[in-house]
C-alpha cells in the first residue's frame, strides 16, 4: 500500500513531549549554532526531559566522538551522556560490520569519531591502501584533512575494495560561514574512481535504524532544521517530525517541499516540543484556516488573509501549497504572503 501524501501540517491536542516517548534531535541549527546554544533550547530540553521524554542527539557529523559531543552539550547546560548521542560514524560502522569479517581492517578517511565507532564494532582502523583493508570508510575529517587521504581511498576503491561513507552532506556550517562537507570529499573519490559508496547517514535508513537500536524508542519524534536530511530521514523511517525554523530552512523552501520533505509539525524553535499544535481546517473556496489566517492557492500565487501569529499563517500557507502541489512541488509564488508574515 502506498503512503498517503501529506497535504498539511498536523495538529496535536497534547504537548509533543507527552505525545512522543523520544525526541531524536539534530544538533547544529536545532540545539546550537556556531557552538552556542540556540535561544530557548536549554530550557525547553530541560522541561521535556523533566516530563519524562527521552532526549537523543542525532548527528551526521562523523568527526566528533559521542563523548566529545556529550561534553559539549553538558557544557552548554544540557546534561548529556555519551549513550544519548548517535552519530553517522556509528551507523556506518554497523553497516560495514555486517558485510566484513570480525577483526577486519578498514581504511579510514576521516577523524577520531570513525575510528572509535569501528573499534566498537570489532573492526581495525588502518591508514593505507597497502594495509590490505576489507573496506574503505569516508567521513568528515575536519578542515585539516590532508589531500593525500583522498588518494589512499581512491587507490583502494579502484582495486575493488568496498567503499562506505558516513554521509553525503555537501556542506557543513562553520563559525565563518558554509564550508565543504563530507559529501564534497566523497565527490573527489567518486570522480577519481567512478565508484559509488554505500551511505549510512541521514536521510538514509541505516541512520534511523541506528537511532532506534540505541534508544529503544517506541514512538519517536524527529526534530530538525533541514528538509533534505532530518525531515526526509523521518519520512524514510516512517516516523513523525518537527521542523524548527532556527536553522537553514526558510518559509519559501518549506512551501515548495516535495512530499518526502514535508514535516508533521512546524514551529519556531524547541519550545514547540512543549505545547500542542494547532489544527488546520478547510475553509470555503478551497482555502485553509489556522488561527486568524486563511490561505488559498490562486492561479499564480499563494494568497493569505487575516492576522494573528505568523506561524499560524505559515501553517495555513503550507496546507494551501502542499494541497495544490499534491505529489509534486508547489510552483506558486508565495513571496507576498510570506512578507505579510515577516518571513
Amino acid at each position: 500500500m502506498s503512503r498517503s501524501v501529506r497535504t498539511r501540517p498536523e495538529g496535536s491536542g497534547q504537548a509533543l513531549s507527552e505525545a512522543y516517548d523520544t525526541a531524536l534531535l539534530d544538533l547544529d541549527g536545532v540545539v546550537y549554532a556556531g557552538g552556542n546554544a540556540i535561544a530557548y533550547a536549554v530550557e525547553s530540553l530541560a522541561e521535556a526531559r523533566a516530563g519524562g521524554m527521552r532526549l537523543a542527539y542525532v548527528t551526521n557529523n562523523a568527526l566528533r566522538t559521542p563523548d566529545t559531543v556529550a561534553a559539549h552539550l553538558t557544557e552548554l547546560g544540557i546534561p548529556t551522556g555519551a549513550d544519548d548521542v548517535i552519530t553517522s560514524a556509528q551507523a556506518v560502522a554497523r553497516l560495514i560490520s555486517e558485510q566484513v569479517p570480525q577483526g577486519a581492517r578498514v581504511l579510514v578517511i576521516g577523524g577520531e569519531g570513525l575510528r572509535v565507532a569501528l573499534r566498537e564494532r570489532g573492526l581495525v582502523p588502518v591508514e593505507s591502501a597497502d594495509d590490505d583493508p576489507a573496506a574503505v570508510v569516508q567521513g568528515f575529517g575536519g578542515p585539516e584533512l590532508p589531500w593525500g587521504r583522498f588518494a589512499e581511498a581512491s587507490y583502494a576503491v579502484a582495486r575493488g575494495v568496498p567503499w562506505f561513507a558516513s554521509n553525503t552532506d555537501l556542506t557543513i556550517p562553520s563559525g565563518r560561514g558554509i564550508a565543504p562537507g563530507n559529501g564534497a570529499a566523497v565527490e573527489v573519490v567518486r570522480i577519481a574512481t567512478g565508484a559509488e559508496p554505500q551511505v549510512a547517514g541521514k536521510p538514509l535508513p541505516p541512520m534511523h535504524r541506528e537511532t532506534i537500536l540505541r534508544t529503544g524508542a517506541k514512538r519517536p519524534l524527529v526534530v530538525g532544521d533541514r528538509l533534505d536530511t532530518d525531515i526526509e530521514g523521518a519520512f524514510n523511517g516512517d516516523v513523525d517530525s518537527l521542523l524548527v525554523l532556527t536553522g537553514v530552512t526558510d518559509g519559501a523552501q518549506l512551501l515548495a517541499a516535495p512530499p518526502q520533505h514535508r514535516p508533521t509539525y512546524v514551529d519556531a524553535d524547541l519550545r514547540g516540543m512543549l505545547s500542542g499544535q494547532p489544527d488546520i481546517d478547510a475553509a470555503g473556496d478551497g482555502g485553509f484556516r489556522c488561527g486568524g489566517w486563511t490561505a488559498t492557492a490562486g492561479a499564480e500565487v499563494l494568497e493569505l488573509e487575516g492576522d494573528g501569529e505568523a506561524l499560524d499563517g505559515l501553517r495555513a500557507l503550507c496546507a494551501a501549497a502542499w494541497t495544490a502541489a499534491g505529489e509534486g512541488v508547489c510552483e506558486l509564488d508565495g513571496g507576498k504572503a510570506l512578507a505579510k508574515l515577516g518571513l
